[in-house]
């Protein structure tokens, strides 16, 4: 890499002694390296083995202890203190991992095997009623260490709450109820919806999976204890309990705690102005008058910039609708810029 800059500086008409002085090299040094760049590496290394080496018998003794019907069961952490008990020394743990996997006997040799769960499959919302998103959260009661529970379905592209009821107790017939009754409010023909959840039992219960499947809806579950696979129902419940207006003190009943909550869907859905979606609010995009705003909002910039273009150094703020929101993006080659969730 050196003798390839100095080169493209020797052809541009510079000098080499000068050209290695500014890498504070000796030309000589450089045309030494021109001179042994065709020569093999005369280095012979080390001209034995280290003194420390195992015998082959002693790495042939670590192998059958391994695999003696006592050990091959067991871990190197569990076999070198047992064979300590019995007043024998063979290998460090280390050495004994470094031989199992030179010999490819270093895997999982019991019947079970560690638990694995696959990233959930990337889904893709271009309008509303694509892709919805559902959760339960805890809400406190009037009795310390109890609680009701709030369901609640998002729709990912608009993030209007469709559905939001506090119940007394967690069933998945709550949530097959509160599925159907979200589609007829919306008169809605679930065929094809992908309806994104946790791993929990009111998710996966027989009923609300019948009702699923009878419905046409395809479910989509987040891996177990990963909470950032159902990140927008996570992200809607901390904007619900970090509300100003947040009880600080517990519902008394399960009336009020849904008054509550019809109260924050009414203000999100109508009133606050999302910064995922370009601040405009859940229920304008979910209808449709969101292009109508965010293009007389760039008239306002564009306006703006002509009575003043001293101000303005390069574009107006980006008013253009988000077209595309994932759930569960797939890593890609390029960095695309997709639309942040809170």
């Amino acid at each position: 890499m050196i003798v390839a800059l100095i080169d493209e500086a020797a052809q541009a008409g510079a000098r080499l002694p000068a050209a290695t002085r500014v890498l504070g090299l000796s030309h000589r040094s450089v045309e030494r390296w021109r001179k042994d760049a065709d020569r093999p590496d005369q280095r012979r290394g080390p001209g034995a083995d280290p003194p420390n080496k195992l015998k082959p018998e002693e790495r042939e003794k670590v192998l059958q202890i391994a695999n003696a019907p006592e050990f091959r069961d067991r871990s190197p952490k569990q076999i070198v203190p047992r064979l300590a008990d019995q007043k024998l020394y063979v290998a460090s743990e280390s050495t004994f991992y470094r031989l199992l996997r030179a010999e490819g006997l270093l895997t999982h040799r019991e019947p079970s095997r560690p638990a694995t769960s696959r990233r959930p499959r990337e889904h893709v919302a271009t309008g509303p009623c694509q892709v919805w998103s559902w959760d339960i959260t805890y809400v406190k009661g009037p009795i310390k260490g109890q609680f009701f529970y709030l369901y609640l379905i998002l729709d990912v592209w608009s993030r209007k709450i469709v559905a939001a009821t506090v119940f007394a107790e967690e069933a998945n017939e709550h949530s097959a109820r509160l599925l159907v009754q979200a589609c007829l409010a919306l008169g809605l023909d679930p065929t094809g919806l992908v309806l994104h959840s946790d791993n929990g039992g009111p998710m996966k219960g027989a009923t609300m999976l019948a009702t699923l499947q009878k419905l046409g809806v395809v479910a989509s579950f987040s891996r177990p204890s990963v909470s950032d696979d159902n990140p927008y129902s996570e992200a809607l419940f901390r904007t619900l309990k970090y509300r100003p207006g947040y009880p600080s003190t517990p519902f008394e009943t399960l009336h009020k705690a849904q008054r509550w909550v019809d109260g924050f869907v009414e203000w999100y859905n109508t009133e606050h102005l999302h910064s995922a979606i370009r601040f405009v609010t859940p229920d304008d995009r979910h209808f449709g008058r969101e292009s109508t705003i965010l293009a007389a909002r760039k008239d306002v910039y564009e306006k703006a910039r002509h009575q003043n273009p001293n101000r303005w150094s390069r574009h107006t703020r980006n008013w253009k609708p988000v077209t595309t929101v994932y759930l569960n993006p797939e890593r890609r080659e390029h960095n695309t810029l997709l639309p942040s969730i809170a």
